[in-house]
Parts: structure tokens; sequence; C-alpha cells
């Protein structure tokens, strides 16, 4: 896969940092502190070439990220030169994503904020770049703001939306901050809280919400709360009309739908399954409801969605969540050179990359 076009980088304001705190080494393991302590007490200022890089098949997310923390956080910002690719960039293992010249002691406390940074974003570019392919350019709804900590809302929402880029296909976030650095909007569905503040009546919440909803809202209704949801779909369609832009089925994995309770034998039938997509398909082309899409979610990571796609199961959207915020791709940085000189450890040495960029 090519690429991306090359686009201007983040302002390092965006990012809102702490900058007192990292500038304090707050954020850093504490032998970084040390190390910086002890060369300062010496008075030695090393002037270095530190080298960055993960050992992965990946795409490069949190780059223009680490790139604030250097420039606002550093003692000397601009004594540093600072090379690197650019976020939604394909990488290889070992390949060096980032280099930063200059003395040591000046950013030194900022190596465990930069390549935590850039660990955490990769990962969920990556995960989202594999579930975007898998999906064959299917909408992807990225879903994962309850499973972690609201602090990560904005940089997970970008490194998705980097994703999207990379791929060229369309995502969408479910929060507010998730969309806020790339100046996006937040979508979302009825709920099953709305549904339960109706008294259990999908019908009359999908009516109150497509009332108050503004007119550019794709309404999009759960229709699993009676665990009945081709009959709770069809219902909904009737009552909502063109209004109605989906329906989403999430049944649980411990439940099997009402609508294939006589049917069961020779598929797994718990959750949201191939036959239970199918058959709220059918119900609705035969209703006259040809218009109105079909959103799954609950449980689906690279291996359901792949598996969906090669069976041609009729999904319009793709709702994920843990999955994308699970798993590792871990950085290392190296100093490579010290006054011009290797001085990397044993098995490391500088790793030229001419697709690394000067940054202003």
């Amino acid at each position: 896969m090519p690429n991306r076009p090359r686009k201007a980088r983040l302002a390092p304001e965006v990012f809102d940092l702490p900058v007192e705190k990292m500038r304090a080494g707050w954020y850093t393991d504490a032998y970084f502190n040390h190390a910086r302590a002890a060369l300062l007490a010496d008075g030695r200022h090393p002037r270095v070439v530190v080298q960055v890089f993960q050992k992965n098949d990946a795409w490069l997310g949190g780059v223009d990220e680490a790139i604030a923390i250097l420039r606002l956080c550093s003692e000397e910002p601009e004594g540093l030169t600072i090379r690197a690719l650019h976020d939604g960039d394909r990488l290889e293992p070992w390949e060096t994503v980032l280099t930063i010249e200059g003395d040591y002691t000046t950013f030194a406390h900022l190596e465990t904020a930069y390549l935590g940074t850039l660990a955490r974003r990769t990962l969920i570019t990556t995960n989202v770049v594999r579930v975007l392919e898998a999906a064959n350019g299917k909408q992807l709804i990225f879903m994962p703001a309850r499973f972690d900590h609201h602090r990560v809302q904005a940089g997970d929402g970008y490194a998705a939306y980097i994703a999207g880029q990379v791929t060229g296909f369309e995502i969408g976030v479910t929060s507010d901050e998730q969309a806020s650095w790339w100046g996006g909007r937040a979508l979302g569905t009825v709920p099953h809280s709305l549904i339960a503040a109706y008294g259990g009546d999908t019908v009359l919440a999908a009516r109150k919400f497509a009332e108050w909803a503004p007119a550019d809202m794709s309404v999009t209704v759960l229709v699993d709360f009676e665990n009945d949801s081709v009959r709770t779909a069809l219902d909904v369609a009737d009552a909502l009309g063109e209004r109605l832009w989906g329906v989403r089925l999430d049944t649980s994995e411990t439940l099997v739908d009402r609508s294939l309770w006589e049917g069961m034998g020779d598929f797994r039938p718990t959750g949201v399954n191939e036959q239970l997509v199918r058959k709220t398909r059918e119900a609705l082309d035969a209703a006259g409801f040809g218009h109105v899409r079909i959103v799954v979610s609950g449980g689906f990571d690279v291996e359901k969605i792949r598996a969906f796609e090669e069976r041609e199961v009729p999904v319009d959207a793709y709702g994920v969540g843990s999955s994308l915020i699970r798993g590792a791709n871990d950085f290392t940085a190296d100093v490579v050179l010290t006054g011009g000189k290797p001085s990397g450890k044993f098995g490391r040495h500088l790793r030229e990359n001419p697709r690394l960029e000067l940054v202003d």
C-alpha cells in the first residue's frame, strides 16, 4: 500500500500537553531523570543522536504528538534537530521512524513520554487499518471509548482517523473528544439505555429520538433489546420509514436471538452471526425497507469481519470496540552517536532512513 500524500503536521498546541510536568520529568522513568541529573552535576553536555524504531509490520501513529513533546517540553527545543516519518506511514520492522540530535541533557527526561505515545498510537492505527482492510471499504464505527480511560480518547480517535486516511475508507467515532484533533463529529445509535428509559419499548424510544434528532443525523436504532431483532427491526422501520438510516444488531454472545430458535443445529447460533444478519436483511427487503442499512457490533475483530466478508454477509457497517485497543506495538530509543562517533550498545547502530523528513 503506498504512503498517503504528505500534509502539514499537527501543531504542537493541538495536543494540550501537561508541559510543566513533562519538563519536570513527572511522566518519565526515574532512571532517565537520574541519568540526566548525573550528567548535569558533572557539567557534561554530550551531543548525541537518538534513534527510535519498532519491530513490527505496522502503520505509524503518534509521531506528531511525539514531536510536540520534544518541541514543547525539552529544555532547549531550538537546539534539537528532529527528523521523522509521518503519521500513517507504513513501517517495516527495525525501520528508523524518528531521530533526535542535540544536547542529551535537554531531552533525556522525555524518552518515556514520546516512546509511550508512539507505542499507543501506532497500535491503534495499525489495528484500525487491518480492520478497515478486512471490511472491504465498509464503514467502521470506532467504539472502544467505554473500554479505556477517558484521557486516551482524543489521541486514539486521531489514530483511528489516520487509519482511515491510509486506507481511504470511512470511519466514524463515538465521542466528540475522539474527533477533536481532526475536527470531526461523533455519531451514535439509539442506545439500550434510552429504550429502557421508555420502559423497554424500542419503537417508542426510536420515534422520540427521531423527533429530537437534527435532520442531517443518520438515525440508527439498536434492535436487540427484547432479543427479537428481526421483528423489532421491522417494527422500527414501520414506525420511522425513510427517517430510519439503519438498524444495529448487537446480540450478546451468550444469547440466541429469537428469530433463530427454530433453525438451530448446523451453525453457532449465539451473538451476531451470519444467519441473523441474513434473516434481518431478507425481512427488511421483503417489507419494502431496502434502504435500511444493517450495522453489526459485539465481539467483532479482524478475523470475524474477514469471515463475514468472505461469505458476503450483507453488512453495511461494523462497530468494533475493545479489539482495537488490544495488543502491543513497542518502540525503542537508543543513543547511537555521541560527539559524532558510534556509541550504541552492542547490536545497535545508526540505521539511516532516506524517508525521514526534517521537522521545521
